[in-house]
């Protein structure tokens, strides 16, 4: 039944009991009856009263009977409270989830498959909160036609004016408020993707080779002999400020290091100055932890702790290699001499060594370069590695190369394994 099909209705089914009502007012009030031992009169009054109620009893009842939607927003208003509810709660989860991902951040490189997975969880809700956020916007395309239908409707029931109004304001509150949730649902769904769009360009300097730090790499290392429990805590602690200036240095290159950015955990230094109060000649190094990039605030590390002792003596032979005669270019003799270095660093590494590198003289290195490949052809050579001075375990590791039986000049440059 359409609106005015349901007005002209309305007004017919009022005129007529109107008329009965008044007909049978005005009979009672001819034959002066009596109801509730009433006056005529009032008898009269009363019989007029309860017809006015039956109209408006059968107007709304009519209403009801007709009008799904009135049916809708009298009856149904809780459960639309509640998927709002729902709502919130499935938002909150979403805010869990982004936070859990942001604490994963600290293990990039080791817990990579699990960030991809959170990001895919993380879009799935968000999605769900997307599609939740459409349902919303589409349930209040009908009420707000409802609203215009009530509107209209308040302009020909005068005497429901009152009642029709209260409800139209406690729809429009309704109305602001799921328009107010709908707008927290979207900042919150451009602040997850502002966070994964964070994540994939983390991801993806991980991949170009942004890592300032590496995992393991050491950030201090010294060599201590305390002979009680305070000088232990003293050297730890100027152990611990000297990493902490050099991650700051790598990590943050243009602030000045003001702040504390390595986090170690308290137990393992209560353990590394019980071990150290004991005495001992040891080699106390600061380590990272994970993989760090440039701008990231925080670096977390370890410490390792190992007997300070003799790693190499003078004239100890690291490595050797032979130079085939057809090997003359400038690039293969410039590789066998990298190879040369990095096969003795890894050498002193297996003995006990901590250095990160490798010294050597660079004029020694390319005068000796430039000499290789300006040899006779089908000449075989041999070249040696040696260690120029004694070194224990966190000492730099100072190479001498040479022809078999050579020697060369002690002019030294701090370099890399294997670059010369």
């Amino acid at each position: 039944m359409s609106g005015w099909l349901l007005i002209l209705a309305l007004l017919a089914l009022g005129g007529v009991l109107a008329t009965l009502g008044d007909r049978l007012g005005s009979r009672v009030g001819k034959a002066r009856l009596s109801l509730f031992n009433l006056r005529p009169r009032k008898t009269a009054v009363l019989i007029t009263v309860l017809t006015g109620s039956l109209i408006s009893a059968v107007s709304l009842g009519l209403m009801l009977a007709v009008s799904e939607r009135l049916r809708v927003g009298l009856f149904e208003l809780d459960a639309l409270e509640a998927r709002l509810l729902e709502s919130r709660n499935t938002l909150r989860r979403s805010e869990k989830n982004l936070r859990r991902s942001r604490q994963e951040q600290a293990r990039v490189e080791t817990a990579l498959q699990q960030a991809r997975r959170d990001r895919e969880q993380t879009r799935r809700q968000l999605t769900a909160a997307e599609i939740q956020a459409r349902q919303l916007r589409g349930e209040l395309k009908p009420l707000q036609a409802q609203r215009q239908q009530l509107l209209a409707q308040r302009q020909q029931l005068l005497g429901q004016r009152d009642r029709l109004n209260q409800d139209i304001r406690a729809r429009d509150q309704d109305i602001r408020t799921t328009e107010a949730e709908l707008a927290r649902v979207r900042g919150l769904i451009t602040a997850g993707e502002t966070e994964l769009k964070g994540l994939e360009e983390k991801l993806i300097a991980l991949r170009r080779g942004d890592v300032v730090i590496s995992s393991g790499q050491p950030l201090a290392s010294a060599k201590v002999n305390p002979r009680n429990a305070s000088e232990a805590s003293a050297a730890v602690v100027a152990l611990l400020r000297q990493a902490n200036l050099n991650a700051f240095q790598r990590v943050l290159p243009a602030e000045a290091p003001n702040r504390q950015i390595l986090l170690v955990p308290r137990q393992d230094i209560a353990t590394l100055e019980a071990r150290l109060s004991r005495g001992g000649p040891w080699v106390v190094s600061i380590l990272s932890a994970a993989n760090v990039l440039r701008g990231e605030d925080q670096v977390l590390g370890f410490p390792d702790l190992r007997p300070n002792r003799q790693v190499l003596r003078r004239g100890d032979l690291m490595a050797s290699t032979v130079l085939e005669g057809n090997e003359r270019s400038s690039e293969q003799v410039r590789n066998r001499l990298n190879l040369l270095l990095a096969a003795s660093f890894a050498k002193a590494q297996r003995q006990g060594s901590i250095a990160d590198g490798v010294q050597f003289d660079v004029a020694t290195f390319n005068r000796l370069g430039r000499e290789l490949s300006e040899r006779p052809l089908g000449q075989t050579v041999t070249l040696e590695a040696v260690a120029v001075r004694d070194a224990e375990t966190p000492d730099p590791l100072v190479l001498e190369l040479r022809l078999a039986g050579g020697a060369s000049e002690p002019g030294l440059e701090r370099q890399g394994p294997g670059r010369p």
